[in-house]
């Protein structure tokens, strides 16, 4: 079984964010000529720390190519293949990414309707971004939330990142985690930024997916966002961690359920 995929060459990039480049892969469906055939297209985004070839990103971009959806993912800035320095990353920066990825979809002629999915600080951004868009004429169909990590938030105002820990009423210029430089700008956005408010904006339908046993992400933080939602469905994965990487094939089928039904 074919899969044709369209690929942007680092350092040659076509779609930028406010921090440079941004890499992504195109996939489209099986069989599929763009040059007279039509499909509607997913827009993938990862999480913290992650990048667009790791799970479950590309696993899903596959399943919706064998469903006959398209999907772009992509690396934030300073993330992957992308360009941008870590410490200058914020979620606003990544909102811009992804709408800078959404205008290039845009622009694809064979490309109908656009579904938003995001897992974990990606989840973040897809809810957000959606919201922002509800009464634009680039309004995603729909969104999907994979392990959204809206906890970054209370992290920040806790002053905890992963194992971190600073002082979060006057946060360093950068954290250490994990070997990346958290800049200061990321921690005092997050410690105000309207999560739930933006996202329930937006009005379109919405899958809530959430690992039972996600330790880095409570499930408590989906519910909440099921209960901001006008139109939203939960998931909660029994014996699923915050990659949802136990049960691969039903996490797919869960997504393009979804996305049969609103695409």
């Amino acid at each position: 079984m074919a899969l044709f995929s369209f690929f942007s060459h680092h350092p040659s990039y076509e779609v930028f964010g406010p921090h440079g480049g941004i890499s992504y892969t195109l996939l489209l469906p099986d069989s599929f000529d763009p040059s007279k055939d039509k499909c509607p297209l997913a827009i993938l985004m990862h999480g913290f720390m992650s990048k667009k070839e790791m799970y479950p990103i590309p696993a899903i971009a596959k399943a919706l190519a064998q469903s006959g959806i398209a999907s772009i993912r992509f690396d934030f800035d300073a993330h992957g293949k992308s360009e941008g320095k870590f410490m200058d990353m914020t979620i606003s920066s990544e909102i811009a990414d992804a709408k800078a990825v959404l205008a290039y979809a845009r622009s694809l002629p064979f490309v109908t309707d656009i579904a938003l999915i995001g897992h974990s600080q990606g989840g973040v951004v897809a809810g957000m971004l959606a919201g922002e868009l509800e009464d634009g004429p680039d309004r995603p169909k729909c969104v999907v939330q994979l392990a959204p990590a809206a906890v970054l938030k209370d992290d920040a105002l806790a002053g905890r990142c992963m194992k971190a820990k600073y002082d979060a009423s006057n946060p360093p210029e950068y954290v250490n985690v994990f070997f990346h430089k958290l800049g200061r700008r990321f921690i005092l956005e997050a410690q105000k930024l309207p999560i739930y408010e933006v996202s329930a904006q937006y009005s379109g339908p919405v899958c809530l997916i959430h690992g039972e046993k996600d330790k880095i992400v409570s499930p408590k933080y989906s519910e909440q966002y099921h209960q901001s939602y006008k139109t939203s469905e939960l998931h909660i994965l029994k014996g699923e961690g915050h990659l949802l990487h136990g049960n691969k094939a039903r996490l797919v089928e869960t997504i393009k359920t979804f996305l049969s039904s609103h695409l």
